[in-house]
């Protein structure tokens, strides 16, 4: 069973000859733009393997010519999936760590982490505890460290390394926000060891990554002029939510803001990428720019769509002097003349939009994106957590039950750990106010709800609820989603209501996906039947549950794509809260009214829970996810006006998956 799924979704076949060429001189002309060495390869495991081969044949190289290797070792995600691999590099024979001299990079808190949240763990039970490393070897800031003492200690730690003669290597992740070890934005080129203040985006992206209540909010890192002071830097970085941080690394300016970015400034650097990461890279993303295109169809609309962005024309107004002067005359070599291109790419565009998201019973359905038949349509909607469908999808959801589809909506979660204490608070005062006022205080829930006030109370800052407190918070959440999804037209009998063990089960939600997630969505499937399935790729969710769920599910469809139960199924995957559909990959894309986008607004205003400050909001970040959402389907309505469509109020959208074929 295949539980990771989500990150082989490619939205489009990327040529190999951008990533890969076949000579220095077309390698030169491909990365004109960009002021870092990198690496792309297909996939993560490629880069980790390609990364552990460099850092083994530097070992071998230092240790030849001055007796050992002195490296800096973070432990980000991908670091850790380098040092995996160096690992069985270990184990075949084809590297040796007994003269390599290590130094942590970077530790949470003070100096010492604790059990659960330490940089030093994971080392020692990725590389270290694995390797013939010398435990004499292997340092790490001092754990005793305080507040009055840490400076002259991270100088002591400076000090050491001088004295080995400085760092051969440092190997490290690219963060999503643009750091290397713990220096974060505002980080100088000058900075040195110090203790940091770590940003909510930190903090959040630890609980998630050490399954963790609380993260700590300070970290103990070297400093920028120290990783610029090594011989050699490996930065590796993969998946869609790295891309911007990789693109502004690579071709942006340098700043503070972006503290990677200081990669353009050392003598000897490198970055690892995958596909997905690179995403954004002029080579990847325009390849026009810098070098001679194979042009598919999405190719050609995302061309157009960033020409007419570009020129302020809508599409039809674009001439050919507007493809000569930017790039694109292959495109008139190819078509003929300009409006040749633009119409095409015009009705390419206006084929995605559709009022009909079940299909239009009767109708012409070649240039449609869904069938005209069957009619009505059974349809599966997946939901995250309760709310996802409505947020993201709800214009689409009310369209179809209009239409007279048969419309299921599974919530994959019951997304208590989205909902306050305060919320479960007024529901405890409202129970016991009609057990006071009816003389029955006698009843079993008065006990409980005593229990559960105190547990409430008694919970320190940053720990998780009891599994009472828990079943009650999720009682709340989905009977909003209900009533939501009510007012949407969904009845209460087409509502399944799953707690899948990934989440249930762990104190985070961020239990590994496994066989007991993924049955349950398998005999729902089985059951239904459906034509259509609509599932959340919000994989920038930081909590990390849509990708889990995503991923059960998508287990799911893989095992069940041969049978009966798919074979009519198409599967359309939707965005929303965290992220949204670029344009030129949008296949169908709804329409709403203003009437309806108010309607959606209204039904999500049901989830009354959620209407509240997010944790780890950054500081003048007014806008919650449900409002960002909104903000997608207006903006997404906009783009397609200016290119010269339709004009509405606001646009849901979506894009086909396809079940890989082995």
């Amino acid at each position: 069973m295949r539980t990771d799924l989500s990150s082989t979704i490619k939205l489009e076949q990327v040529s190999k000859r951008y990533y890969r060429p076949e000579s220095e001189v077309e390698l030169v002309s491909l990365t004109r733009y960009e002021k870092v060495y990198t690496k792309v390869m297909e996939t993560a495991a490629e880069c980790a393997a390609d990364a552990a081969g460099d850092i083994a044949n530097l070992i071998e190289r230092c240790v030849a010519e001055k007796g050992r290797c002195v490296i800096g070792f973070g432990a980000g995600r991908c670091a850790l999936d380098i040092y995996d691999e160096l690992v069985k590099l270990y184990f075949a024979d084809k590297v040796s760590f007994a003269h390599v001299v290590a130094f942590n990079l970077g530790e949470l808190g003070l100096g010492g982490g604790n059990d659960g949240q330490s940089t030093m763990r994971r080392l020692r039970e990725h590389l270290f505890s694995k390797v013939d490393i010398d435990e004499e070897h292997v340092h790490t800031f001092a754990p005793d460290a305080t507040k009055e003492n840490v400076h002259s200690l991270c100088k002591s730690y400076e000090t050491l390394i001088d004295e080995y003669g400085g760092l051969d290597l440092v190997v490290c992740e690219l963060t999503k926000s643009g750091s290397l070890a713990y220096n974060e934005s505002g980080s100088t080129l000058t900075s040195s060891c110090r203790l940091v203040s770590l940003s909510s985006e930190s903090r959040q992206r630890l609980v998630e990554s050490y399954q963790c209540e609380q993260a700590p909010t300070t970290a103990v890192t070297l400093g920028i002029s120290n990783l610029q002071a090594s011989g050699r830097i490996i930065a590796a970085a993969w998946g869609a939510g790295s891309a911007q941080a990789v693109f502004n690394t690579i071709e942006g300016s340098i700043s503070e803001l972006s503290p990677a970015s200081y990669l353009q400034m050392h003598h000897n650097a490198k970055l690892v990428i995958d596909l997905e990461a690179a995403s954004m890279l002029t080579r990847i993303n325009y390849p026009w720019k810098v070098t001679s295109c194979e042009w598919t169809d999405t190719l050609i609309r995302r061309a157009l769509v960033w020409l007419s962005k570009l020129t302020g024309k809508p599409v039809l107004k674009l001439t050919n002097r507007d493809y000569n002067d930017h790039g694109l005359s292959e495109l008139l070599t190819l078509y003929g003349s300009a409006y040749e291109v633009n119409i095409r790419v015009f009705n390419d565009l206006q084929h995605t939009i559709t009022g009909w998201p079940g299909g239009k019973p009767n109708a012409d359905d070649a240039s449609r994106p869904e069938r005209a038949t069957p009619y009505p349509k059974r349809v599966l909607v997946f939901s995250p957590h309760p709310d996802d469908a409505v947020v993201s999808m709800g214009g689409t959801l009310r369209r179809l039950v209009q239409q007279g589809h048969d419309v299921n909506v599974c919530f994959l979660t019951n997304g208590d750990m989205a909902v306050n204490d305060e919320d479960l608070q007024r529901y405890l005062m409202f129970n016991r106010n009609v057990l006071r006022h009816f003389g029955i205080e006698a009843h079993p829930l008065t006990s409980l709800g005593a229990a559960v006030s105190r547990s409430i109370d008694a919970k320190a800052s940053g720990e998780g609820d009891s599994a009472e407190v828990r079943v009650l918070k999720g009682f709340i959440f989905t009977g909003e989603a209900i009533l939501s999804c009510g007012y949407m037209g969904v009845p209460q009998d087409k509502i399944h209501l799953f707690d899948l063990p990934f989440y249930r089960e762990h104190p985070r939600g961020a239990g590994k996906i496994t066989a007991a997630d993924v049955a349950p969505i398998k005999r729902l499937i089985e059951q239904t039947r459906p034509h259509q399935i609509f599932f959340a790729d919000d994989l920038g969710d930081p909590y990390g549950v849509h990708e889990r769920a995503a991923n059960a599910l998508l287990a799911a469809i893989d095992e069940l794509k041969d049978d009966d139960c798919m074979k009519e199924c198409r599967v359309w995957m939707y965005r929303g809260q965290w992220g949204c559909w670029d344009i030129d990959h949008i296949q169908m894309a709804v329409p709403m009214s203003p009437e309806e986008f108010s309607f959606k607004r209204s039904a999500i205003l049901k989830h009354q829970s959620q209407v509240h400050e997010e944790p780890y909001r950054e500081p003048g970040d007014e806008q919650s996810s449900w409002e960002r959402s909104l903000e997608h389907n207006r903006d997404t309505a906009q783009q397609y006006s200016d290119l010269g469509l339709a004009s509405y109020e606001a646009i849901e959208s979506f894009v086909r998956y396809e079940p890989p074929r082995d």
